[in-house]
């Protein structure tokens, strides 16, 4: 080939290369989760937009883990000015203080006196050793009851359990022993995770947390949802040991692809269910609370349904890191024909000033401890007859998106409108939306 065609060829290659400059990384975001039980904002600080959420969470013991605290804010200063280690398939999220009320009253606990990390739901999983207790083992071997009065009964721990829905991994941060450990439970990506980051940032890898039984903690519970989740250990209760964790992130990071799984496709009862469905439906009640699916989940735009017994769960990426990613389906709200009539605030219970109606006694207990913000809504009624579908006629009470009546042995049970919904549904339209398998 002449000198004069291959030098040619080899503008025709190189230019286009060299005209073309990489795509800019992403900005930082700063995202508002939430607030603490006082009112000091939980913030989270995203680089990347890639479809593997990792999360990075400091300061869960407050004050005596400070330096957590700091380290994930020298993590975040390090990030905005080498956003381009990040790689392309990450969203990286770091969480300065998920206890910012123990870190401005330099408490290990919340201003409940709650130990954030015994108070998760850890019943999800198949290792009874560390189900959550009200009783449990914490640091320096003290027994105490800092559980909370039930799982998840914490608006920090309902913060976090609702941010990571849709989480690949999470690296909970604490000090002091210098070691790093992963999910109780046998969960292979938690494993890898844990021998990563430890090898990188030259801790110690325990399969296990040897010291006491940890019962509700963070890192079992998102380990039952199949989130890839770790716990490294500073080895000193002062510094933020930056260059060590930096290291075991990047290490992590440069795994991102072994470690950090995409969104799986989960089973239930014979119909698949996309992941971040599955881990609300398990993580807020399970069958209990919604009941079974009855069919596939179906896509409607940029809407995934799936029909449960009780209720309808909806996801809405274009929501991702709010609260509302996945929620029940407004179907309360739409069996009322007419609005009720407002109650009167007796100070009885708790009155909802944009609905105008009370809520008190069981309907009461067992909407707060299902964090019924989330699942039910507001009370649309105060306490009415309802005709159950067994027939018989019960006190009940209408929410926004369910409706809850008292059983005879004083317990609170939605009713089944998700059967009733998927009814009228088939009813209305014999023309099915396209179904997810």
């Amino acid at each position: 080939m002449p000198t004069r065609l291959r030098y040619l060829l080899f503008l025709l290659t190189i230019l286009p290369l060299l005209s073309v400059a990489p795509a800019p990384a992403p900005e930082p975001a700063e995202l508002t989760l939430g607030s603490s039980l006082q009112g000091r904002p939980i913030t989270a600080v995203r680089f990347g937009d890639g479809p593997r959420k990792l999360v990075v969470v400091g300061d869960t013991h407050g004050g005596p883990e400070a330096n957590t605290y700091e380290l994930t804010n020298q993590l975040i200063a390090h990030f905005r000015a080498n956003p381009g280690e990040i790689p392309a398939s990450v969203r990286l999220y770091f969480i300065p203080t998920l206890n910012p009320d123990g870190l401005a009253l330099g408490s290990r606990f919340n201003a409940n006196g709650v130990d954030l990390n015994r108070n998760m739901n850890t019943t999800l999983d198949s290792c009874p050793e560390n189900d959550w207790n009200t009783v449990v083992q914490g640091a320096y071997g003290l027994i105490a009851e800092t559980g909370g009065p039930y799982a998840d009964s914490e608006v920090e721990s309902r913060i976090i359990r609702s941010f990571l829905l849709d989480a690949s991994g999470a690296i909970f941060i604490h000090s002091n022993a210098g070691l790093v450990f992963p999910a109780f439970c046998e969960h292979a990506p938690s494993n890898l995770m844990g021998q990563v980051y430890a090898e990188g940032a030259g801790y110690l890898y325990n399969r296990f947390w040897l010291k006491y039984n940890i019962t509700g903690g963070m890192h079992d519970w998102a380990g039952s949802l199949g989130i890839a989740a770790i716990t490294p250990e500073l080895i000193t209760g002062d510094l933020p040991e930056f260059e060590q964790n930096l290291a075991g992130l990047r290490a992590v990071l440069v795994r991102a692809d072994d470690i950090l799984l995409p969104p799986q496709e989960r089973s239930e009862h014979g119909f698949a269910m996309p992941e971040p469905i599955w881990r609300f439906w398990k993580a807020y009640g399970g069958e209990q609370r919604f009941g079974l699916p009855l069919q596939q989940a179906t896509l409607e735009g940029d809407l995934t349904r799936q029909f449960f017994s009780h209720g309808v769960l909806e996801l809405r990426p274009a929501l991702a890191d709010t609260p509302a990613l996945v929620q029940p389906a407004l179907l309360g709200q739409n069996s009322l024909a007419a609005p009720a009539s407002p109650a009167v605030n007796d100070g009885s219970g708790r009155f909802f000033e944009r609905t105008g109606q009370l809520l008190r006694g069981a309907f009461l207990e067992h909407w707060q401890q299902a964090d019924g913000a989330q699942v039910y809504g507001s009370p649309l009624s105060g306490e009415l007859l309802i005709i159950s579908t067994d027939g018989a006629q019960r006190q009940g009470q209408v929410f926004e998106r369910a409706i809850l009546t008292l059983q005879d042995d004083g317990g609170i049970r939605p009713e089944p409108l998700g059967w009733q919904a998927l009814l009228a549904e088939r009813l209305r339209s014999p023309d099915q939306p396209f179904t997810l398998r």
